[in-house]
């Protein structure tokens, strides 16, 4: 069925996109650069590789509308409905550079990102990015994104040249979040040279496979490895629907409490609740590049109503028709207004 897709909340709610990405020339050109160079990971040469390069039809869109935080954003925002947008720093943000190089960029990311929040307030909303590369810079850098950017959120593109949150020398980043009051987003970046194996080669190290794979991976190294006992006030999110934990929830959860009987393995310890008490009170999944009714429901059935939140995927994923299958969802008036508005609004604090 189709309908007109308007912004104002003409259908009993407002359409608030929680994962949509920006970009600045100096991000994309420093990509290009270390592929260059030949200083990148096989990911970061097959993803921006191409994506800096290709002069095809998507590859063109998508560069432009990454660069874009004024009249293409608003007039997609306008066109399909959107209310207001929640933007972070594109994949893999700063994190497959030296601290240094990853300081200067990032810094000046979130600075542009400010004054296009400032441009459009009633549109726009930011999420900090940081380089965990430097822990202290970025616990700074979350501090400085809640008092004086008036961010609402922290970015994080998944692994750190094959590290992962859950490791000791991230514990200051975690313990930032919660002390600012700040949900940590984890977006994908495709695996590392550890994990990647034959996926560049089989066309699949992407969106395709490879980003699900990678950030579901350290979704669970964070359930499993007692984080939210810790910091039982961190909300983490994940988009995609989940990275598939969601449908995996079940053998998950059991699996886990299996391993940690026998003791297998060392690192999985027993943990103050099960994997769905952390799924349902931890983590709250978008449904970013996901608009498919029986995924985005079972996402509702198996974490609550409270924990799923719309996206789009801009500029990645730019489809009316995926807006119109939220508006269609089965599901009652009550539930989709949590889904498309006030999840985010409570999350995000707007």
């Amino acid at each position: 069925m189709t309908h007109e897709l308007k912004t104002g909340g003409d259908r009993g709610y407002l359409r608030i996109a929680t994962e949509e990405a920006f970009a600045t020339q100096a991000q994309l050109d420093a990509y290009l650069r270390l592929v260059r160079e030949g200083r990148a990971d096989k990911a970061t040469t097959s993803l921006w590789g191409f994506y800096g390069t290709s002069p095809s039809e998507r590859t063109r869109f998508i560069r432009d509308r990454l660069l874009d935080l004024d009249t293409l954003r608003l007039q997609a925002m306008d066109e399909t409905g959107i209310d207001v947008a929640i933007l972070s720093m594109t994949s893999p943000g700063g994190q497959v550079f030296e601290a240094d190089e990853a300081k200067a960029l990032v810094s000046d990311a979130n600075d542009q990102l400010k004054a296009a929040c400032e441009r459009h307030p009633t549109r726009y909303v930011g999420m900090v990015s940081i380089v965990p590369q430097d822990a202290a810079w970025s616990v700074a850098e979350i501090a400085r994104g809640k008092s004086e950017l008036g961010f609402k959120g922290v970015m994080v593109n998944s692994h750190t040249k094959g590290h992962y949150l859950d490791e000791e020398q991230f514990d200051p980043i975690l313990r930032a979040c919660v002390d600012n009051d700040l949900p940590l987003y984890i977006h994908p970046q495709s695996p590392p040279d550890a994990m990647i194996a034959g996926m560049v080669e089989a066309g699949l190290d992407g969106a395709l496979f490879g980003f699900g794979v990678e950030t579901g991976y350290h979704l669970l190294r964070i359930l499993t490895s007692g984080v939210f006992d810790r910091y039982p006030g961190l909300t983490v999110c994940v988009g995609h629907g989940g990275e598939a934990i969601p449908y995996w929830l079940f053998r998950v959860n059991y699996m886990h409490q299996a391993s940690v009987r026998s003791q297998r393995y060392p690192r999985l310890k027993p943990l103050q609740h099960d994997m769905f008490h952390y799924m349902r009170n931890n983590v709250c999944v978008t449904t970013s590049g996901m608009a498919c009714e029986l995924a985005i429901k079972l996402c509702i059935d198996q974490l609550g109503e409270d924990r799923v939140m719309y996206a789009m995927d801009y500029p990645y994923e730019f489809v009316a028709d995926e807006v119109r299958t939220h508006d269609n969802l089965d599901i009652s008036p009550a539930t989709k207004k949590k889904l498309m508005q006030t999840n985010a609004e409570r999350v995000f604090k707007l």
